[in-house]
């Protein structure tokens, strides 16, 4: 019966997706060598220590290269602009040696100083860069970046830095960097593929507005020209220094409204690429038969939550968390809604990342209509409407309509679907502290290791710690697992800090997912779509005219 019920209720919101899919992007195919691929507003200028979200994300990785690269194909890493990655006995200091010849787009050298100068800019609080606490295990660190004393959303304001820079980055010479961290991490070399640890050309430190209206990074593409709100392109850098050179001329990154738009636009031949495919396709396997040899699906470093504002009182209780969590019920949902496509979440992260251990959740991510409101009441109850917010232009109104009518029916509470029109907006109430109800935190990972999906997101203070959830058992535990002298004994005790989250339960894992993307086969010959769910820009060639 409650099967039945719950498919009643999404589906008014399934018929409204399909019939809106005439709204945003669309346009003509790309001509000559112009490969199109679906996008969204970027939150941010594009500088990598202030770019924690995917659209501003996927530019970058195309524009510049690290220090280690990640393997479209299952992730594994293997040195880019890294020559040596050179640790000390107790994984505290790491010496680093770049590969020599590298240039910027404008003709500058890529230098040890390019690495350094651009970590301590992240780095500094002065510069409120989205990525610096992931240089927070560098030593000096809170000298340039001192504790908030109340997080983001107190009254109090952080202390003033006492140093400009981190003592523990020092240039031994052009091509070489020392790194000296507080305490041991064992995964650091992993993590130097992310965007944050890009470096950066003398131009950005000289004239930011400059750099900004035209980012110059050291990648495959630079960047040629971009109307907000509608396309961003970059063109092959043909001085590339790197093994992965770009095989087409030019790249569009269109702007789309709604993902069912820009899948018409694929299927009709205005569009090369998806990143995903939305619900309206999956259905079934509707995607495969449209676009035949264009169908891609692969193992994901991904994962669809639900946060709690935890600076708003009402949801202060974790009985009240655990209850909400309890009235989800992730099968019928995902059976439903995706097609089967998708996995109900037993943890916080991916089945297919490195460390990752089964039913790390336990009984709270289970649905149980009675436990849950047994918990209900333990809490106190609920008053007022419960709201649920996403983006609106992600594709995620037919699961979020599910997952409030869930909630709904299983507790008696009045709960609401309440869609923020767009990524960029709902990113700037993010990190205004300005969410009044649950809030979508999907997360794809920034690295092919455990520790991805939980130091960023839950540490106390994190970059992507939208929620400020801090518990410093919590934080101890990671403290632990970075020390481990091999990285296998690391993810054991990383895995070990992701089960206390249960106890707390400030994010709901909801699903984990595949990657889904499609590519047209009529005019591409190979796209291939890497496990954190982008388009892997350099494997692009064209089909033969």
């Amino acid at each position: 019966m409650r099967k039945g019920r719950l498919a009643a209720l999404v589906a008014v919101p399934l018929a409204v997706a399909m019939l809106a899919s005439g709204c945003g992007g669309g346009g003509s195919a790309a001509s000559g060598d112009t490969v199109t691929v679906e996008w969204g507003e970027p939150e941010n200028p594009l500088i990598p220590g202030n770019t924690t979200e995917v659209n501003g994300g996927n530019v970058l990785d195309s524009i510049f290269s690290g220090l280690v690269k990640y393997s479209p194909d299952d992730a594994s890493v293997s040195n880019e602009m890294a020559q040596e990655i050179t640790p000390s006995p107790d994984n505290k200091s790491f010496t680093i040696k770049i590969k020599p010849g590298w240039t910027f787009h404008d003709g500058s050298p890529v230098t040890a100083d390019s690495f350094v100068k651009a970590w301590n800019f992240t780095a500094y609080g002065p510069n409120g860069q989205q990525g610096a606490s992931f240089f927070e295990q560098i030593k000096g660190y809170d000298e340039v970046n001192p504790a908030d004393p109340d997080g983001a959303s107190g009254p109090q304001e952080a202390p003033k830095p006492t140093a400009q820079e981190m003592s523990g980055l020092k240039v031994l010479d052009p091509t070489t960097f020392q790194v000296e961290l507080k305490a041991p991490l064992t995964i650091f070399p992993t993590m130097l593929g992310y965007s944050a640890f890009y470096p950066l050309p003398e131009v950005f430190f000289t004239d930011q507005a400059s750099y900004e209206e035209k980012p110059i990074g050291n990648g495959p593409f630079k960047f040629e020209s971009r109307t907000p709100n509608q396309s961003l392109t970059v063109s092959r850098f043909d001085q590339f220094q790197g093994e992965d050179k770009a095989q087409v001329q030019n790249v569009e990154f269109k702007v789309y409204d709604e993902l069912d738009t820009a899948y018409e636009d694929l299927v009709s031949g205005n569009l090369d690429f998806v990143r995903q495919v939305p619900v309206s396709a999956l259905a079934g396997d509707k995607w495969r038969a449209d676009l035949g040899d264009g169908a891609q699906e692969k193992p994901g470093l991904l994962t669809q939550n639900l946060a709690f504002p935890l600076y708003d009182e009402r949801f202060q209780n974790p009985d009240l968390r655990k209850a909400i969590s309890m009235a989800i019920d992730r099968p019928t949902i995902t059976e439903q809604i995706f097609a089967g496509s998708r996995q109900p979440a037993d943890g916080w992260t991916s089945p297919s990342v490195e460390g990752y251990v089964p039913n790390q959740c336990g009984e709270y991510c289970t649905y149980n209509p009675e436990r849950a409101k047994q918990l209900l009441d333990k809490a106190g109850g609920f008053q007022g409407t419960l709201t649920i917010i996403t983006n609106g232009d992600g594709g995620h109104n037919e699961w979020s309509e599910a997952v409030a009518a869930s909630i709904r029916q299983t507790l008696g509470i009045d709960v609401q679907f309440a869609p923020t029109p767009t990524f960029s907006e709902f990113r700037r109430q993010a990190n205004a502290r300005e969410f009044t109800g649950m809030f979508r935190t999907g997360w794809v990972a920034d690295y092919p290791n455990i520790e991805t999906f939980l130091t960023q997101l839950y540490r106390t203070g994190a970059s992507s710690n939208d929620y400020e959830y801090a518990n410093p058992a919590f934080d101890a535990a990671l403290d632990k697992a970075n020390a481990a002298p091999t990285v296998e004994e690391a993810n054991k005790l990383y895995a070990e800090a992701e089960k206390l989250l249960a106890n707390d339960m400030p994010v709901i894992p909801l699903w984990t997912q595949p990657v889904q993307a499609g590519f047209s086969a009529e005019r591409l010959a190979e796209a291939k779509a890497t496990p954190f769910r982008k388009l892997d820009l350099t494997s692009v060639t064209l089909k033969q005219q």
